[in-house]
């Protein structure tokens, strides 16, 4: 049984080991930073704090947040000159404070293209859309659909 345990646990280590970490940033449909880490050699789970900057004034501040699960299109690397094309479906969710305030839920899918710029950096460019449900605030509620585009860089955690 011990021989088991410490199995387990080397193999848990190994594996978590191989997994890269990444922090970043994007600008465009508002500002965000993020963590993202990394499933399998093709897929990663990316964590983010979102301001936008479009639900931004001098009356209320509007914050959110999103996970999104990435992966990426295989096998076209070499064919696109070092760029690697990304699919994901994420969930976004928001809340307004100040006037008008209300909450926001947007599940989302993304489409995007990122590029290895050395070692520990890569920038990506992506657009996202989907349906955005919001509670309270100004408009009561309702539903449309909603999208947005950014341009950001992740760094490689040593």
């Amino acid at each position: 049984m011990k021989k088991t345990i410490l199995g387990l646990l080397a193999i848990t280590a190994v594996s978590s080991a191989s997994a890269a970490s990444y922090v970043g940033g994007s600008v465009g449909s508002g500002a965000t930073i993020h963590y993202q880490t990394d499933l399998t050699s093709s897929s990663a789970m990316r964590y983010g704090l979102n301001l936008n900057a479009t639900n931004f004034n001098f009356n209320n501040l509007a914050l959110g947040g999103s996970v999104d699960y990435l992966g990426d299109f295989t096998g076209t690397g070499s064919a696109l000159g070092g760029l690697t094309p990304y699919y994901g479906l994420g969930l976004g969710a928001g809340v307004q404070l100040g006037a008008g305030g209300g909450l926001s839920l947007y599940p989302h899918g993304t489409l995007g293209l990122r590029y290895n710029v050395t070692d520990p950096l890569s920038v990506f460019v992506e657009g996202n859309i989907g349906p955005v449900v919001s509670i309270g605030g100004t408009n009561s509620s309702s539903v449309y659909v909603g999208s947005g585009a950014r341009v950001g860089l992740n760094y490689r955690l040593p």
